[in-house]
């Protein structure tokens, strides 16, 4: 397997970042504690529908938490969040790795997100909706019709 971009230790696990996907590693005593023999779990990056990061405090500890659509990720906060696949808790002095992967993630992602262009389809219901409404009359409507058509 190739090196990853970036790399960040927590407590429970680590995360591996690759330019598709993120990959959640268990290694190590805590690791095994809190999720068992769970191996490493890897997750294309489009998939990921947001990400949750908990900043470190002085007295907690932080966490970053991946969901996914029609996942079902903790929502009890850290104590219930420890036990969650998805979640890898971190100290206050690993914040910033972590911070930096939830960056990159989110910069990716934003990049592949649907532009918000309606089909053509769509624009028709819209404005047989409008002249129906008698907002436009039939004839705007099939101005507007050649118009998405290319007509």
């Amino acid at each position: 397997m190739a090196e990853p971009e970036l790399f960040a230790k927590g407590i429970n696990g680590q995360l591996a970042l690759y330019s598709n996907k993120l990959c959640i590693l268990r290694k190590g005593f805590t690791s095994v504690m809190s999720q068992g023999l769970k191996g490493e779990k890897s997750i294309l990056l489009s998939s990921i529908s947001s990400i949750q990061l908990k900043k470190a405090g002085l007295l907690t500890n932080g966490y970053i938490q991946f969901s996914f659509m029609g996942g079902q990720e903790a929502k009890g906060g850290i104590f219930q969040g420890a036990a969650d696949e998805n979640t890898i808790l971190f100290r206050k002095k690993q914040q910033a790795a972590f911070e930096e992967i939830k960056n990159q993630i989110e910069n990716r992602t934003a990049s592949e997100a649907p532009s918000g262009k309606t089909s053509d389809a769509d624009e028709l219901t819209k404005f047989a909706a409008l002249r129906d409404k008698g907002i436009l009359t039939e004839e705007e409507f099939q101005q507007k019709k050649k118009l998405v058509l290319g007509l």
